[in-house]
Formats: C-alpha cells, sequence, structure tokens
C-alpha cells in the first residue's frame, strides 16, 4: 500500500495529464464534513482547506493534526449550538489545543513514538490519531507469570483482565500471549520457561477457557497436527510488503533493519518502532482471533488466494499494538517462534496448570498450591511427575491438541485421560525410538541374562499402517505425515493381507525399494526418486515392499502393554505373506551368550544393503542383577567379539548424563566413589509411543571404526533448535582439492557430538552471541534436564568474534543454502559415515565420478578431532571419489540422489 505522501505525489502527476485537482487527505474526509450538519456547512468557509500546494508542503502528520484541529473546532460550534456549556472547555477542545502544540513542536524535531502523546477525538466523524506506542497493553504487561506457581494465584488478576476483555468481545488479548513470550524469551532456564507458561495457562483456564486452545497451537508454533496439511504457504515476500503497507518503509530501509538484526520478527519490532502515529486506532487482537486468521491464511486456495493471504496479514500487522506483539506475529507466520517451549515443556506445563486450575463449572479435583508448597524438591518432582507421565502419554497415542485439551477442561488430569485419548484408527501415535550402542559388544552387555531379538534394519522408509473394517487405509510417517497418496500400490495391497478374524489394525514396518522380480532390495536413494503426490499405480516405475515388524493395535483393542514377544507372534500368525510385496523383517532369537551368531546375523544384514540391525528385548522380566553379579560366563560371552570385528567407536567424554545420575544417588559424596548399584533397571517388552529406550537398541553401520572414515574440515554452521540454539548445529564439513588448494563443501553434520563438545566449539568458533541453550524440547532425559539447568550461568563471556568470518571464504567452494557463521578453516575432525551419493548441492569431487553432480555423505557421524593433523592432510576429493567408486564396485546402486531426512537421523 503507497504511503499517504506518494498517493499526493501520484495524484500530483495525473493531475498534469488529466487535468484534475490533486486530492490531499482532506478530500476522503470531506463526505463527512459535509454530513455534520447546517452548523459545519456554515462554517465551512470560516474553515477552508488548504489549498493543493501548501497540502503537498505539509508532511502527512502536519496535514493530519491541522484537520484535526479543523473538525475539533466545527465539533465546539455544533456542541455550542445543542445548549453545551461555554464556560467549561469541551474535551475536544483540549485535544485540539494539545495537537496546536505537538504540531509546534514537530517543525522544531520529531519526537520519538514513545513520547508521543495519544491524541483522540470522540465527537462524530472525527479523525484518529493514535499513537503507536501509547496503544500497549499495559493491563496485560504487569502480570507477573514468571512467578512460582505454587505462589501466583489467577484469581488476583482475572476480573481486570475480562473486564479489559469485554470491550473486544470477552475474549482474551493476544497481548497476555505475547506478555508470556517476552518473559519465556528473556530466561534461559527451563524451569522458568515452564512456570511462565503454566501461569499463562492458567490465567487462561480460570478467566477464558475457549481461547486455551488457540493459545497451545500458538505457543508450540503450529496451527495443526502433522497429519492434517494445514501449511501456511507465505513467502518472505508477503511478510515485508505487509511491513512495508502498515509501517509505511521503503525497499532500502526494510532491507537495512535486516542487515543489522536478521530475524523477521527483530525486523518487524523496529519497524513498528519508527511507525509514529496510525490514522486508525488498531482493533485489539485476540488469542483466538490471531489463530483464525493463521487458519483462514493456510485454507485460502485457488485464484485470488495470494490477494486474501496479504489482506488478512497486513490485518494482523496494523492491529497489532506495539513492538512486542509485531514481533510475535511475524514470528508466527514464518513459523520461527524461537521461545524454546513445543512439545514436551508445553504438555508439561498443561499437566501442571490443570492441577493447580480449572474452568468456571468444572468439578475435578485440584492440588492444594499451599501443601505443594510444604513438600520437599524431591517430593514435589514425583507429584508433578505423575500427572506429566499421564499427559504425554496421551499425547503419544493421539498427538492432537484439538483432542487432549478439550478431555483435560472437563476432566482435568486422571487416569481417564488414557482411556479418553487412547489408540485410534487413522490418526497416528508417536513411534517408539530405540537407543543407540556403539558396538556389539555393549549391546550384549546391556542385554545380559535378557531374551532378545535381532531383525534386519532396512535402508528404506518406517511406515505406520492402520486399516480399517471397510478396507480403508491410512500409511504414516515416522514423523507422522500422511503419505497415503504416495504408496498407492501398498494402499491396495493392504486389506488383502489379513487373515482370517483380522478386520482392523495399526501396523509398523519398513517400505523398502525392491526389484519385483527378483526380490532384490534397492537403496534409499532409490526409493526417493518415487513420486510423493498423486501417484497413479500405473504410472509406477520403482516397486516396493513393506517389511513388517510390530502390531500395536487388533480389532479394536490396543497391544501397547503386550510384550514384544506376543505382540510379534501375532503380526506373524495373523497376516498372510506375499512375496516381493508384503513379508515380516528376517529376525533372529538369542540370547547375550550368542555373540558369534549375532555377528554373523549383523554382517549378512550389511550385506544385504541394510544400514544394520535393531535389538530388541522379547518378554518383560522383574529386575535382574547388576551387570558385575551375572555370571562370569555371560559377561565373557560378550567379550568374546573379537576387537577387529565388532564395531567400536572411541570412548565418549563423559557426558552430562553420567553426572546426572551420579546426582540421583550413586555416588558417595564423602570421597566422590561409585557405589556399586545393586539391581538395574527393569527392561520393558511393551510397546511406549515417544520414548527412546534400551529395550529397543540399534546397531548401524555407520558406527563402526572398522570402515572407511574421512578427515573433514569444518567451515560454517547453523543455530541449533531447541535446547541447541545457543549451540553451532550443523555444521558444514569440507574435503580439500590438492589441485586447486579450496575446500569443497561434502555434508552438514549433526550427529555424534556430545554438550561438552558443543559449548566447547561454541567458544571456539565464537561470533559474539555465544550463549546457553534455553530449552530441552524433545529431551526426555530428566538428568541432563538437570545438569543443563546447572550449568545456566556458565555464559561465553571470553574470546569474542574467534575463529569467525563474515563472509565466506573465497577458496571455500559452497553452494547451498547460507550458514548462520562461516569459520575460520584450521581443524580436522574424523567422520564415519554410511554410504556415498551423488548429490546436486554439494560439489566436492564434482567432475571426477559425475560432470553434473558432486559427492555428499549419507548420515555423516563425528568421532574425534585429529589434533595430529592440519587442514594440508585433510582428506581429498580424490580420495572421496575412489571410496565412491569402490563402494559402487561392491554393491551397485541404482539411480542416485541427493539424501532426504528419512526420520533415521539420531539427532
Amino acid at each position: 500500500m503507497p504511503s499517504p505522501a506518494k498517493k499526493r505525489k501520484l495524484n500530483t502527476g495525473s493531475s498534469k495529464s488529466s487535468g484534475l485537482p490533486s486530492r490531499g487527505l482532506e478530500y476522503f474526509f470531506s463526505k463527512q464534513k459535509q454530513n455534520n450538519g447546517p452548523e459545519n456547512k456554515a462554517s465551512e468557509g470560516k474553515n477552508a482547506s488548504p489549498s493543493p500546494s501548501q497540502d503537498q508542503e505539509m508532511t502527512d502528520e502536519e496535514l493530519a493534526r491541522k484537520l484535526q484541529a479543523e473538525w475539533d473546532k466545527e465539533a465546539e460550534t455544533a456542541a455550542r449550538a445543542s445548549g453545551s456549556s461555554a464556560e467549561e472547555p469541551a474535551p475536544d477542545t483540549r485535544d485540539s489545543t494539545n495537537t496546536t502544540e505537538a504540531t509546534k513542536k514537530s517543525h522544531e524535531s520529531p519526537a520519538p513514538a514513545t513520547e508521543l502523546k495519544k491524541v483522540e477525538n470522540r465527537g462524530k466523524g472525527t479523525l484518529l490519531l493514535q499513537s503507536v506506542a501509547a496503544s500497549v497493553d499495559t493491563v496485560s504487561e504487569s502480570i507477573p507469570f514468571d512467578q512460582s506457581p505454587l505462589t501466583f494465584d489467577p484469581a488476583k488478576y482475572i476480573p481486570q483482565l475480562q473486564e479489559h476483555w469485554a470491550s473486544d468481545g470477552g475474549n482474551a488479548s493476544y497481548a497476555l500471549l505475547t506478555r508470556c513470550f517476552v518473559l519465556i524469551n528473556s530466561t534461559s532456564s527451563r524451569i522458568k520457561i515452564v512456570d511462565t507458561l503454566v501461569n499463562c495457562l492458567r490465567v487462561l483456564i480460570e478467566g477464558d477457557p475457549e481461547s486455551l486452545l488457540p493459545a497451545v497451537w500458538l505457543a508450540t508454533n503450529s496451527i495443526s497436527p502433522p497429519y492434517i496439511s494445514l501449511e501456511l504457504g507465505l513467502g518472505g515476500s508477503a511478510i515485508s510488503k505487509a511491513l512495508k503497507n502498515v509501517c509505511g518503509l521503503d525497499s532500502r530501509s526494510l532491507k537495512a533493519i535486516y542487515d543489522k538484526h536478521g530475524d523477521a520478527g527483530d525486523v518487524a519490532f523496529e519497524a513498528k518502532k519508527k511507525q509514529s502515529f496510525t490514522l486508525r486506532k488498531p482493533k485489539p487482537l485476540t488469542i483466538k482471533g490471531v489463530y483464525q486468521s493463521l487458519v483462514r491464511v493456510a485454507n485460502s486456495q485457488g485464484q485470488g488466494s495470494g490477494e486474501m493471504k496479504q489482506r488478512i496479514v497486513d490485518r494482523l500487522l496494523q492491529d497489532a499494538r506495539g513492538g512486542e506483539e509485531s514481533r510475535y506475529v511475524v514470528r508466527t507466520l514464518c513459523q520461527h517462534l524461537r521461545i524454546g517451549a513445543v512439545k514436551t515443556t508445553m504438555l508439561i506445563a498443561l499437566s501442571r496448570a490443570f492441577s493447580l486450575s480449572r474452568p468456571p463449572g468444572a468439578s475435578f479435583p485440584l492440588r492444594s498450591a499451599d501443601e505443594l508448597g510444604k513438600l520437599k524438591k524431591e517430593e514435589l518432582a514425583e507429584v508433578w511427575g505423575r500427572g506429566e507421565e499421564i499427559v504425554k502419554a496421551c499425547f503419544a497415542r493421539r498427538p492432537n491438541y484439538n483432542d487432549l485439551i478439550p478431555v483435560m477442561l472437563e476432566i482435568g488430569v486422571c487416569e481417564e485421560l488414557l482411556i479418553r485419548c487412547d489408540l485410534t484408527l487413522h490418526i497416528p501415535l508417536r513411534p517408539m525410538l530405540g537407543s543407540i550402542t556403539r558396538d556389539l559388544a555393549e549391546m550384549l552387555t546391556k542385554l545380559q541374562g535378557r531374551d532378545f531379538a535381532c531383525e534386519f534394519k532396512y535402508d528404506g522408509q518406517r511406515a505406520q499402517v492402520h486399516c480399517d473394517e471397510k478396507g480403508k487405509v491410512s500409511i504414516f510417517s515416522r514423523h507422522l505425515e500422511v503419505m497415503t497418496d504416495k504408496y498407492p500400490d501398498l494402499v491396495e495391497l493392504v486389506p488383502k493381507i489379513r487373515g482370517e478374524g483380522v478386520n482392523s489394525f495399526i501396523m509398523e514396518g519398513e517400505v523398502v525399494a525392491v526389484d519385483r522380480e527378483t526380490g532384490e532390495l534397492k537403496n534409499f536413494q532409490t526409493l526417493t526418486n518415487r513420486a510423493r503426490k498423486d501417484v497413479a499405480i500405473g504410472s509406477i516405475k520403482i516397486d516396493v515392499c513393506l517389511f513388517s515388524f510390530d502390531l500395536m493395535y487388533l480389532n479394536g483393542q490396543p497391544l501397547l502393554d503386550r510384550p514384544f514377544r506376543e505382540r510379534r507372534s501375532l503380526l506373524k500368525s495373523l497376516f498372510t505373506e506375499i512375496p516381493h510385496h508384503f513379508t515380516w523383517v528376517k529376525s533372529l532369537d538369542a540370547t547375550s551368550q550368542d555373540s558369534e551368531v549375532v555377528l554373523d546375523f549383523f554382517k549378512q544384514a550389511t550385506e544385504t544393503k541394510c544400514e544394520g540391525i535393531m535389538v530388541k528385548i522379547l518378554d518383560n522380566l522383574p529386575d535382574l542383577p547388576a551387570p558385575s553379579e551375572v555370571a562370569e560366563d555371560t559377561n565373557q560371552a560378550a567379550l568374546e567379539v573379537e576387537v577387529s570385528e565388532t564395531l567400536t567407536l572411541p570412548t565418549k567424554a563423559k557426558g552430562k548424563k553420567g553426572k546426572g545420575k551420579a546426582a540421583k544417588g550413586n555416588t558417595d559424596n564423602s570421597n566422590g566413589e561409585e557405589k556399586k548399584s545393586s539391581r538395574r533397571k527393569p527392561l520393558l517388552a511393551t510397546y511406549e509411543p515417544d520414548k527412546r529406550l534400551d529395550s529397543w537398541l540399534k546397531v548401524k553401520k555407520d558406527y563402526s571404526s572398522s570402515f572407511d572414515t574421512l578427515d573433514l574440515v569444518p567451515v560454517a554452521a547453523w543455530h541449533g533448535q531447541g535446547r541447541k540454539a545457543k549451540w553451532w548445529s550443523p555444521m558444514l564439513m569440507a574435503v580439500r582439492n590438492d589441485a586447486t588448494g579450496s575446500l569443497e563443501v561434502v555434508c552438514k553434520c549433526m550427529s555424534g557430538f556430545t554438550d561438552t563438545f558443543y559449548k566447547a566449539n561454541r567458544k571456539f568458533y565464537d561470533d559474539g552471541s555465544g550463549e546457553e541453550p534455553a530449552a530441552t524440547d524433545g529431551d526426555t532425559d530428566e538428568e541432563g534436564n538437570k545438569e543443563r539447568e546447572n550449568d545456566e550461568s556458565e555464559g561465553n563471556s571470553e574470546g569474542r568474534y574467534k575463529n569467525v568470518r563474515k563472509s565466506k571464504p573465497s577458496f571455500v567452494e559452497y553452494s547451498g543454502p547460507e550458514p548462520d557463521v562461516w569459520f575460520e578453516p584450521q581443524e580436522v575432525w574424523e567422520m564415519a559415515f554410511a554410504d556415498i551419493t551423488l548429490s546436486p548441492t554439494y560439489t566436492a569431487a564434482i567432475g571426477l565420478v559425475s560432470q553434473e553432480r558432486g559427492l555428499s555423505l549419507r548420515f555423516p557421524r563425528f568421532l574425534k578431532k585429529r589434533e595430529d593433523k592440519s587442514i594440508e592432510e585433510a582428506s581429498t576429493n580424490e580420495f572421496l571419489a575412489g571410496l565412491y567408486r569402490k563402494q559402487e564396485a561392491k554393491a551397485p546402486a541404482g539411480p542416485a540422489k541427493e539424501p532426504e531426512e528419512d526420520g533415521e537421523e539420531e539427532e
């Protein structure tokens, strides 16, 4: 939208050609003047509008103020004519005086937006001149959300808030949520983040329950669950255009702000501050209104949808009051909220909020804040923990806040919640994950005394398959995204594999590209060449086979609490194998004494183009003795695997997990010696959604030091996500070109690093903004969280601007997405990897194996720093090309493509 000055300029230009007079602001309000009655008509001669030439000499602000003063006089005349007292000046007259003074001051030096006084005329048909700074919601800004939930009392603030919200339909204002975001963003303490969220949620639960669900969606930086395709589809240009339209900035000014701050939300904050006045009073944003606007944007499709989205975005920014609301509106539109509070933190906050508060009319029991305040820290954590586990379990089974929160508003946090939010067909549950082991010996040691199953870990895409009684099929990815359209051949196949008596089920398996004639497995790159949407069966060129490995639901009954041996037995006995279309993963039952058999099985897996093996506990067993008390022959069996044949990584530095465990009581504080535990934690064979447990272990070939490794040079990095937000992750790695002396980027790596390494690396490559990470979402390790909280006070105050560059070094060859920081190349890191693949993005070794594509690494994993090597001794592009040729000669692959994130990355 052009600024008023630009409009006058355009009108002036057009008048030269058309003969029409120029039209200033007074033209747009002339009709309202005419409607003010005969008194106003009589005064028109006295208060004539300024001439076009005078208009053009005035600034927009001066012209608006002049019009305001003229309207004030008209209103005063009308008031006197109707019998108003002439002794006491009307409020409008006083505003007129203030307006005149402000106009005089503006000629001398324009006052900043924060100092401009709000000038408001409540007369009929008047111009509204509103200071942006004066429009901030002071009621919401005064609420101390960062207090402890045990001392915070929502009832103290709700009456005033509800009175404040009444003028806007009674809905909670977006300013309330913004206040919460600002406080969260100002701390790195996870405890403070959770407490702030809890208090904000409690105010909504008690004050406006209908706004709770939209608030949760907005705070978790999403508007729908992953399996419901609801994308905003907004580009940066739409947001930039809205900022220019609303704040009156030109492209150069906007770019200057962006170059300085680098974050779209911060740009909006600065742009809003530069907007001194609005000619229309903003309609306060509400939590429900913002969420509904986002849904409208996501649902806008077809012709004219771009303009409709732009209008919605413009209105959101126009109605945002103050810089902070603008900041978080824009960050929400960019889907990059950056407050460090997503799934895990939100579920914890919800469980605690509903333990302390309930909506009006609800009757479920609450915890007494006074009684909880008397508990010891460990006792309080135990009380919170019970509710948190229930809420997390419900969300893992039914990952949709639209299903969870309405039930919580009705019954709170109780065991019934697990029943009301249990498994449902065609709604994916979050998958169970496997823990990482560095080698087979470690795996055998962990599983001493237990029966386990080894399974091939196929190089494909994990799939969750739902089928109901009518034969309707839904297929979901590991990340809960819908893949039904991608695999119409599986949709047609799945109802046919049901055995007698099977009506409905939820099954999990791996979709692998195969040769339909021979059954030979193809690699993951081949699978990625398959179309993703609207795939017609007749056009399929890449055939797939579903290798099933678990059954979670059968004929209306969840099987999550059944041991794996029973679930596997049902899977194999009730379903029909169709060769090269549907079968079960290849498996082997063993114990820790069968080390040689397990090693042979692992070798079979890698030779069959599998990634490695998965190892799963078969039965639920009670606590077992500690490893030191197990029979010596069992220990010896685990150690008999030859060092040259095991998959051994260098021992990692002790991280936070070890410290956390020690804090829990495994260390004698008097002498620091570790106490020998007499029992081991039981490993359950049940299916635990959204958990990474030692009940499932994975050993992949890319963890093996017996395979080839590369010595790479770190050259750049991005800011991490979640708890890694203040560290560098992922990092760009490069090989050396001997002929030119340049460094060719080969991959980005984010695996194999400990928290200790991340901290040290952040200090070594320091761009001046190093801080400790703010949140731990997605990290379910309580010991690690506690340790991180203990380390919150450690800042990166030393070594500012070390070993970094402002721009890409000329000798680094890279053409992908721009990283956040460029390193001064000086280190060599040893990296393991699964495969080498052709890549259209990375240019390493381009021309040596392909004229159009370079080479990249799949599943790169950091092993160690090579202190003994300089960058002149790093691996060369020729060495990389040689490894690729060796790989291809050993196992010819199908059409290769840039590797995608297939969900198997450990991070």
